[in-house]
């Protein structure tokens, strides 16, 4: 069951974004982006823009959805539009705005050059825009971390039952597709995004495709997956053995990537910077001798995207870490032609510091079944 903006909700947030209204010199904002749009209005057709002046909120689709925005953003004036220039022109003239901010990544070339090249917005000023309300978006409410919290529930069901699944001469294919039929069998709408499965090594590529390689014993395995629930997302990392006994260097490198979290787990408090965060775990794996092989940030904020802001990225010293906030917490050590580990849990900034929200075991030994 979809998340349902109540009317408060929508217009705080449409405040919120008027806010910011005079600092970026703009009379409207138009919104292209799918994710900004849902969060803003409530819709979550595939298609539709968003144009939010000072006096009034359009909400712009076609046929389709006429029907739809009614029933999820009515507090939205819909605007029938049939994906025309000329209803794109009827669209701006018809609340007489001057100058027009537009969300510069998210628009494309194409959609840029509908909007230049139609003669009768020729008097229009568009105005780039960075960001619309993605700081905005980092912050949840109650229902947003409840829908988090529960997809990240689906996500450690999920995990769980990677030790009873993995066995040697099971592709990692395989096992991302028996993962993903768990999670879904367990409520999840969709994958947050395509499952990880990444053995022996190819468990050295953070982001590995899951192919036709063959487990073995003897295999590091890096599981990384989400559930989406409500539109919004969870991530879920660990990293495993198959076999009785790890080698002197699983239990190195693991090691290190545990205390490097844990210590992240433990220190981190709303007012910490994203540079901050990522140098606790960085520095810990730094000092093991690992530096060059920690080649990403620590971690990212995830809603309905699964990147989002905030992001805790070693080059960002303004990023503050507020309450209310969730963000992934995931080093890594990865070596070319051995493997890697990345364990990630999903956390909740409050007060006091940053609450796992993830609950699956950090057990990696899975005992080969004779």
């Amino acid at each position: 069951m979809l998340l349902v903006m109540r009317k408060n909700e929508t217009e705080q947030r449409i405040t919120a974004l008027r806010s910011y209204f005079n600092k970026w010199r703009v009379d409207a904002v138009y919104i292209s982006s799918e994710t900004n749009r849902r969060w803003l209005s409530g819709f979550t057709g595939s298609n539709g823009q968003l144009l939010i002046t000072r006096e009034h909120t359009m909400l712009a689709t076609d046929f389709r959805y006429w029907e739809q925005v009614q029933q999820q953003a009515p507090d939205f004036t819909l605007f029938k539009h049939q994906r025309t220039a000329v209803d794109t022109a009827r669209l701006f003239t018809e609340v007489g705005v001057r100058r027009v901010g537009v969300e510069a990544n998210h628009l494309t070339l194409q959609m840029d050059a509908d909007l230049k090249n139609n003669e009768t917005l020729s008097n229009i000023i568009w105005v780039p825009l960075p960001q619309t309300v993605e700081q905005l978006r980092a912050v949840k409410n109650s229902a947003e971390i409840a829908a988090i919290r529960a997809a990240a529930g689906i996500t450690d069901h999920t995990m769980n039952q990677v030790n009873h699944l993995a066995c040697p001469g099971m592709s990692e294919k395989t096992l991302a597709w028996e993962l993903e039929k768990i999670m879904r069998d367990a409520g999840a709408e969709t994958t947050a995004f395509t499952i990880i499965v990444a053995s022996g090594p190819n468990s050295a590529l953070p982001h590995h495709h899951p192919g036709d390689r063959l487990l073995q014993a003897g295999d590091v395995l890096v599981v990384d997956m989400g559930a989406q629930l409500d539109g919004y997302k969870s991530d879920l990392t660990r990293t495993f053995y198959l076999g009785e006994e790890p080698d002197e260097q699983f239990w190195a490198v693991y090691n290190v990537v545990l205390a490097a979290q844990t210590a992240v787990l433990q220190q981190v408090r709303p007012g910490t910077t994203a540079k901050e965060a990522d140098a606790i775990a960085r520095d810990i794996i730094t000092a093991a001798g690992y530096e060059k092989h920690f080649g990403h940030g620590l971690g990212h904020g995830l809603g309905l995207d699964i990147h989002e802001a905030p992001f805790l990225s070693p080059r960002d010293e303004n990023t503050i870490l507020l309450p209310n906030m969730i963000t992934t917490v995931e080093p890594g050590i990865y070596l070319p032609g051995w493997g890697g580990v990345r364990i990630e849990d999903l956390t909740y900034c409050t007060e006091e510091g940053l609450i796992p929200l993830s609950r699956c075991p950090k057990t990696p030994v899975i005992s080969i079944k004779k």
